[in-house]
């Protein structure tokens, strides 16, 4: 089948440079050939394959690709990595694109992304179903009320990944600073949430209507002073916090983080793949920190070591990530076709 991986590495293929541009560009690892792995690991699974940017000329690169069929079947499918440009909530842009020209693709459509996206939405829609996410507020000043919120606190982006702009603030005193700090350089409020002192778990997960639980990794702080895992703990060598996978736990603690990864993930309306950060506090309590719709999926990345672990190669789990969209639009997984 065809299979086209849309992913944004090149900023300038828009009409104009406005909006709010994407803070960092590229990721550290979008040059250390991450899409052309998983290009690879599509032609292992035996499809034509095309990797294309998702800007203002995708869909004419799509149709040229993939051009309609006869019996009105799309004739490929997109494998989506694209992380958008610039405006607001870019994870929907290429998936909203691709809904409109009928493009079957891979991962959240538009309202999961968009819910996931913004921090302070999904964090509140995890409260109405009753998963348990730490006590935050919103903030634009750095001077409103914390509405009680114990210190410290984490402070960061509503809208952002990655942990861009992650700090951890110990006094009330620090904080008019730092939410200036992801004002000034993120054009957009600052989501501030009561640290949550303990492990740090991640849940991939993958599927739909019961999506299955990969194994369970935690982010191994060490003897580091702060437990907080940054831009520069995931990306820099220098700085890079090691990953535990399968992390040691409990059968009992193993099932509730699952039973908790797969209610926020319907809750958000995630899509074929996501991934979970949990942390668990000192008395044992899990609290879900956020969800990744569109994780990563570079060789040290959580979703592919809890692959790993789970039996699958590289290839494997592209492959059924791929499988898994396919079925949900056509009833059957691709590589049964």
């Amino acid at each position: 089948m065809r299979v086209a991986l849309v992913r944004n590495s090149d900023f300038t293929g828009v009409i104009n440079r406005f909006g709010q541009p994407y803070p960092e560009s590229p990721h550290a690892w979008s040059s250390d050939g991450y899409y052309e792995r998983v290009v690879a690991a599509l032609k292992e699974g035996g499809h034509e394959t095309l990797l294309c940017e998702g800007d203002k000329g995708l869909l004419n690169t799509l149709e040229r690709f993939m051009p309609p069929d006869p019996k009105a079947r799309p004739s490929g499918i997109v494998f989506n990595l694209a992380e958008g440009i610039q405006g607001e909530y870019r994870f929907t842009h290429v998936p909203a694109m691709l809904e409109m020209a009928g493009v079957p693709y891979t991962g959240s459509g538009p309202l999961g992304h968009g819910v996931t996206d913004d921090k302070v939405i999904s964090k509140a829609l995890m409260r109405s179903c009753g998963i348990p996410t730490a006590n935050f507020c919103v903030m634009r000043l750095g001077t409103e009320s914390t509405g009680g919120l114990r210190f410290p606190v984490v402070v960061k982006p509503r809208h952002e990944d990655n942990s861009f702009g992650l700090q951890l603030v110990h006094e009330p005193a620090q904080l008019r600073q730092a939410v200036e700090m992801i004002v000034t350089q993120y054009g957009q409020d600052a989501l501030v949430e009561e640290y949550i002192d303990g492990r740090e778990i991640h849940v991939a997960l993958l599927g739909n209507e019961k999506p299955e639980i990969l194994p369970l990794a935690e982010i191994d702080f060490g003897e580091r002073d702060t437990g907080l895992l940054t831009w520069e703990g995931k990306y820099l060598p220098v700085e890079e916090v090691p990953t535990i996978c399968p992390a040691q736990i409990g059968r009992s603690l193993a099932t509730l983080l699952g039973e908790i990864s797969v209610a926020t993930f319907c809750a958000c309306q995630c899509r074929d793949y996501a991934r979970l950060d949990l942390r668990i506090d000192r008395s044992g309590h899990p609290f879900v920190l956020e969800i990744n719709s569109m994780p990563g999926l570079s060789m040290h990345s959580v979703c592919v070591l809890a692959a790993n672990a789970a039996g699958h190669s590289y290839s494997s789990l592209i492959n059924r990530i791929l499988g898994i969209a396919h079925a949900r639009y056509f009833g059957n997984d691709i590589r049964l076709v």
